[in-house]
């Protein structure tokens, strides 16, 4: 039988006809509704030519591609051993699941796909020891085909507080493999690999992507081989698993996506599929953390005014951060200790949680559940609970426990279910502040699944975000569990358009965590502008991160202004579509949200560094409807932004009314803005 699924768009095709595993015939752009006898004779005709010294059989690319199928790349499913070839399989489909059960003599390995109504293709696999001696298993890997022509690959690296900087090769022959090993997915987490024509952009291009759903080690790859195919693969890393008779291995679940339309394309299909299954059930609220206001200086007397300012301004949630609990004075002392801190709160939190609610703000509290210091009573009393030696190497001076382990996973769960049984608690930010260090990682993400996984099911009301030394732990398969991620932890709006740029691919607005940092950066030391800092911060889950008690007037007022204009937008920046505009000067960044209706849009229009001519070329929209007129204006953020000009395009004064074709065909002049500044514009249907 020859299975042809369709959504969005999007076309997969699978010959299974035949006892061996199922062929990938197509990925990529819809086909139309072929008929069985089209797709007989398009499969027939799929056949290629025998090529010389090689097999004496047309090369099959099936689902489990490996050398019993003459594929010398890189297999999918790898089992140490004599090759053996997979010679028994079936198949069962439900609408648009497939479930391919491939048997061989000593493991089966059923491999699940899923076309979702988005486009979005999700396959994992599952490996099963049906021998009577262990097995070991080497890699389970999903991996596909791509046509000559997806010459192009973008992946991305990066550091701590300088997350998803992407690179962009073409490579020859051979295999360009990404790989982590932290346990986490790390700040230079390949997070998305892109296959596609030579230069792709946002907004033009044929691409196709995976990206792993998993919070731990993960490998990522695109080989181009000698025998005429180009693959692109994708699963979890870890070191060979000796699987004993009967025992099981699942693959985390790869999300593949192709578009016609470049990186954007695949936003169109990601961002709807993700809000098809998100936790995200109320309105993001502003939100106030005050660890760059008050780091470890904690008691109701300095964050009282902080509670009053932030109220003020229009802050609807306020997070207190690390340095609330026992002994935790630095952040060389105390993890693990999850007792309220009675030197600092001596009736407890319960004064701070009732100042913050009685200003009309919902209650955070940030925790690092994972982690432990070998100075805390936890660490004294229980050494054996650490994953690695006391005596081994520390990350910001802290351990990690081993979750894994039930009676470290049940404490867990009683400290955090006690504290948020005590206390009207409605967020919670969850830290991961070093790397694992250790070879074997799968039992401690598992086990932070099931502890999130617990706690959310005892307390269903509560928002939990995902931060690991900022944005070190993002991925879809975490984003199940939680309501919002840090996306990093600089603060500094240079490198957060960046940033926010390149993870709102996978990841929707809403779970961006984007605050308004002080001038003068924490990460970087750079003095940004007000109004870019607004700018920046309002395309995300937007919030402070500042002492508001030490911001003069104006800016307060300016706060308050930007705080209102992202309340009233909000569900347009966090439900529409988000639309980049590809810039010929690598200086700008142009990104926009627009309504599904297409009745509205929001722009930022960002200079990061000096601009490469005098006069910027016009910002041409995109996404509009080409027959409708816009009226656009300029949105006051709060504060101006900064420019250089004797005299600002006429336009920006009044606004002017445009047919959309005008808008992204031919587009406005931009002000000469300064570098490191930012405009918004809005743009209104008539």
């Amino acid at each position: 039988m020859i299975h042809h699924f369709r959504a969005a768009g999007v076309s997969f095709v699978l010959d299974s006809r035949g006892a061996g595993v199922p062929a990938i015939l197509h990925w990529g752009r819809d086909l139309g509704a072929l008929a069985d006898a089209d797709l007989l004779t398009f499969a027939e005709a799929s056949t290629p030519a025998v090529s010389p010294s090689s097999i004496d059989s047309p090369l099959r690319f099936s689902v489990l591609p490996g050398l019993a199928d003459g594929w010398s790349g890189r297999p999918a499913v790898d089992i140490a051993g004599p090759t053996v070839a997979w010679d028994r399989v079936s198949t069962r489909r439900d609408g648009a699941v497939l479930e391919i059960s491939s048997e061989r003599v000593d493991a089966t390995a059923t491999t699940t796909l899923e076309l979702t109504p988005q486009g979005v293709l999700l396959v994992a696999h599952r490996v099963r020891n049906v021998g009577d001696r262990p097995l070991t298993l080497v890699s389970a890997d999903v991996v596909f085909p791509l046509p000559e022509r997806a010459r192009e690959v973008l992946d991305f690296a990066g550091l701590w507080s300088r997350e998803r900087r992407p690179q962009r090769t073409q490579p020859g022959h051979g295999v360009w493999l990404r790989e982590t090993r932290h346990g986490r997915g790390g700040h230079d987490d390949p997070f998305l690999m892109v296959a596609g024509v030579p230069g792709f952009s946002f907004r033009s291009g044929e691409v196709w992507s995976t990206h792993v759903a998993w919070s731990g080690d993960t490998r990522q790859f695109v080989e181009r081989a000698a025998l005429g195919r180009t693959v692109l693969g994708a699963g979890e890393r870890f070191d060979p698993v000796t699987l004993a008779p009967g025992e099981q291995y699942t693959s985390p679940t790869v999300v593949a996506t192709w578009s016609g339309e470049g990186l954007d394309g695949l936003s169109d299909r990601l961002h709807p599929w993700v809000r098809s299954w998100s936790t995200i059930r109320s309105p993001r609220p502003v939100t106030l953390n005050t660890w760059e206001a008050v780091y470890f200086d904690h008691s109701l007397e300095r964050l009282e005014p902080l509670v009053a300012r932030a109220a003020e301004v229009g802050v609807e949630r306020f997070v207190l951060d690390d340095g609330w609990f026992q002994g935790r004075l630095d952040d060389r002392r105390a993890l693990g200790d999850w007792t309220v801190d009675l030197a600092k709160w001596p009736t407890g939190l319960h004064p701070l949680a009732a100042l913050v609610e009685d200003a009309g703000m919902q209650f955070g509290l940030w925790v690092e559940p994972e982690m432990v210091s070998v100075d805390s009573d936890l660490a004294r009393a229980h050494p054996d609970w650490l994953l690695t030696s006391a005596e081994g190497l520390t990350w910001r001076w802290q351990h990690v426990l081993d979750v894994a382990n039930p009676a470290v996973e049940q404490y867990l769960f009683e400290r955090i279910d006690a504290l948020l049984t005590e206390y009207r608690i409605a967020y919670l930010k969850w830290d991961h502040n070093r790397d694992l260090l250790v070879s074997t990682t799968r039992p401690q993400v598992e086990a932070l699944y099931r502890l999130l996984d617990r706690v959310r099911a005892a307390h269903p009301g509560v928002e939990i975000e995902s931060c690991a030394s900022g944005g070190g732990r993002i991925d879809l398969e975490i984003l199940r569990r939680v309501d919002r991620v840090w996306t990093s932890d600089t603060n500094d709006p240079l490198e957060r358009q960046r940033i926010q740029r390149w993870t709102g691919i996978v990841v929707p607005p809403e779970y961006l965590g984007s605050h308004v940092g002080d001038a003068r950066a924490h990460t970087t030391g750079r003095v940004a502008e007000l109004g870019f800092r607004l700018a920046t911060a309002l395309f995300g889950h937007a919030g402070i991160e500042s002492d508001l008690t030490r911001v003069s007037a104006a800016d307060l007022a300016a706060l308050r202004t930007w705080t209102a204009l992202f309340t009233h937008h909000r569900g347009l920046l966090h439900h529409g579509r988000t639309v980049r505009v590809d810039s010929a000067d690598p200086a700008v960044m142009i990104h926009s949200v627009v309504a599904h209706d297409l009745g509205e849009a929001i722009c930022s229009y960002a200079v990061l560094e000096g601009a490469d001519a005098a006069l910027a070329e016009p910002l041409r929209f995109a996404g509009l409807d080409p027959d409708r007129r816009y009226t656009v204006t300029a949105v006051d953020v709060g504060a101006p932004a900064m420019s250089l000009q004797d005299a600002p395009p006429p336009w920006l004064v009044e606004g002017v009314t445009l047919l959309g074709s005008v808008l992204m065909q031919v587009g406005l002049p931009m002000p000469l803005l300064s570098p490191g500044n930012a405009v918004v514009l809005r743009a209104v249907a008539s």
